[in-house]
């Protein structure tokens, strides 16, 4: 009888170590908020892509952990990523404010769309590189603030 209360009890033990494991990792997850200000106008969409390495950064949305276009409803305009493993993440972000879907730059490749990055590194001879541009998400939220700039306008 104390053998069987034992295995029953070692078993209820386990089996409570994996539920409060399980929901440990689900519950480790977090949301990534990023408010978006210095847009100019409401017009065509703002687009975003959040990466998990300098794998592509900033300028290929294909090889992003998420990636996504939205209608500017309103300014300054937040948008959520849910559900991410904690680490350091980078963003870039543009106002394509012509809906085609991509930042479009002049003859010399220079945006002619406002455009910004997580922690808003300064720009002088080309895009920041992931580690200007990186931060670390945990907890239930992280929150940050990207400054959308036009090299044009400052």
């Amino acid at each position: 009888m104390v053998q069987q209360f034992s295995a029953s009890f070692l078993l209820l033990v386990a089996v409570s170590h994996l539920m409060l494991t399980a929901s440990a990792s689900a519950a480790a997850n977090s949301n990534l908020r990023v408010t978006i200000s210095g847009l100019k106008n409401q017009q065509g969409q703002v687009c975003l892509s959040l990466f998990s390495s300098q794998q592509g950064f900033p300028g290929s949305s294909e090889r992003a952990v998420q990636a996504r276009c939205l209608k500017v409803a309103e300014i300054p305009m937040v948008v959520q990523f849910q559900n991410l493993p904690p680490g350091s993440y980078a963003i870039a972000v543009f106002h394509d404010a012509n809906g085609d879907n991509i930042l479009n730059r002049n003859g010399l490749g220079i945006p002619t769309e406002e455009f910004g990055f997580s922690q808003n590194p300064g720009i002088f001879a080309g895009p920041p590189k992931f580690g200007d541009s990186q931060v670390l998400v945990f907890g239930p939220e992280t929150n940050i603030q990207v400054r959308l700039r036009s090299l044009f306008q400052g």
